[in-house]
């Protein structure tokens, strides 16, 4: 397995499911993440046997090497009957996945997507069960930033080897697959980096910014490696994304 951490998608829908494993994948792709959607014959619906089978493929318990280490798992789950079934299938588990399998009571879709990337950059279990948990604070059409603050990231313009600004060039702005690209670039650097003030190693909270095209981003950093770090990503900004 490529990472640390595996995450297993429990829903009431296969579709859903597999929806969800894609759009990660477009952000985290090294990630192994099993999904556990619908019931056997298609219909929506959460099955035991799904789910203990997801679980156990994704650390690695199904394997042939039956000496080989169980890797950590990361369950995500839909709604409440989804979760009710998880509780079920963890009171089962076998003897070699007891305490390397945890629940996140994270939002569906958003949690995912940074559990994911967080699972990518090497974190530990507590770690992405973390970033899963705190996608809960992802209010949708409330971050976006305002005139004044852009007038403000005017009048503080500062360009240095640690404090820059720039501004966004593709037109969708950091939306998730640019705010993943962000997030793990700056989990690369021994530096604490901040995207307008928010923290620039957390997907979510890039995305909470609610930046888009042709509006400003002020990175600043902190650190043994701040100037490396800033220039990487103001670098990835000027240069769209590969959207442009």
């Amino acid at each position: 397995m490529g990472t640390k951490v595996s995450l297993v998608l429990v829903s009431h829908s296969e579709k859903l499911a597999e929806g969800a494993r894609d759009l990660a994948r477009q952000m985290a792709s090294e990630v192994v993440i099993e999904v556990a959607g619908g019931l056997e014959d298609g219909s929506i619906g959460t099955s035991f046997d799904r789910i203990s089978a997801a679980i156990e493929e994704a650390a690695g318990f199904a394997e042939s090497d039956e000496e080989q280490e169980a890797h950590d798992v990361v369950v995500i789950c839909d709604l409440g009957s989804a979760i009710l079934s998880t509780e079920s299938v963890l009171e089962f588990l076998p003897e070699e996945l007891v305490g390397h399998v945890y629940m996140a009571d994270a939002p569906f879709v958003e949690g995912v997507i940074a559990a994911a990337v967080e699972a990518e950059s090497g974190a530990g279990v507590e770690a992405v069960r973390t970033a899963a948990e705190e996608a809960r604070a992802f209010h949708k059409g409330s971050g976006a930033v305002d005139a004044q603050a852009e007038e403000t990231a005017d009048s503080q313009r500062v360009n240095t080897a640690t404090d820059h600004t720039t501004t966004v060039r593709n037109p969708l702005g950091l939306h998730a697959r640019p705010a993943a690209v962000l997030a793990k670039l700056i989990k690369g650097f021994d530096a604490q980096l901040t995207l307008n003030g928010a923290n620039g190693a957390s997907v979510i909270e890039i995305m909470k910014l609610g930046v888009t095209g042709g509006q400003t981003v002020r990175v600043q950093a902190d650190g043994p490696q701040a100037t490396e770090a800033v220039k990487a990503v103001v670098e990835a900004i000027d240069g769209g994304f590969g959207e442009l």
